[in-house]
């Protein structure tokens, strides 16, 4: 018999320094500064709480911004939606901004399953078996959620 090569999870300390920075960027974008700083910390202690129970160490970025995406859609169903409008006004202010940020702005009104395998897929650049483990479907079911998102946004910058 093979043994299937399990690529090793890293002390949590270095996993938190390899993607703090993408995070909190990530979270300032989709909640706004005023409440990025909780987000940042409530998904990061949820990371922490999961992290002995990982299996491997593959596909930890896709994790964390799930993790991460997981916290904005329940920090949006608390908040009012004046504090939304708030951070898309700022996100429309930057200049030159990154291909993230232009399709988190875009891909705002997606169903959150596709929103997020959009943003991951064209605006982190992951790959449909990252995105598929991060979003804990296949990669097929990645494919999916990340093509009808784009259908959408199609249809609706067409005016359909």
């Amino acid at each position: 018999m093979m043994a299937v090569s399990v690529a090793a999870i890293p002390p949590f300390e270095r996993f938190y320094d390899e993607h703090r920075n993408a995070v909190f960027g990530f979270l300032v974008r989709r909640v706004g500064p005023d409440a990025a700083e909780d987000a940042f910390q409530e998904t990061f202690l949820r990371a922490l709480r999961g992290y002995a129970s990982l299996e491997h160490g593959k596909h930890l970025r896709a994790w964390i911004f799930t993790i991460a995406t997981r916290v904005c859609i329940d920090q949006t169903r608390r908040t009012p939606s004046n504090s939304l409008l708030q951070g898309e006004l700022e996100v429309a202010v930057e200049d030159a901004q990154p291909v993230h940020l232009q399709l988190d702005h875009l891909a705002d009104e997606l169903p959150p399953t596709e929103h997020a395998a959009v943003l991951l897929r064209y605006g982190y650049d992951l790959d449909y078996a990252e995105i598929g483990a991060a979003l804990g479907s296949s990669e097929d079911a990645a494919r999916q959620a990340a093509s009808s998102g784009i259908r959408r946004l199609r249809r609706k910058e067409g005016g359909a």
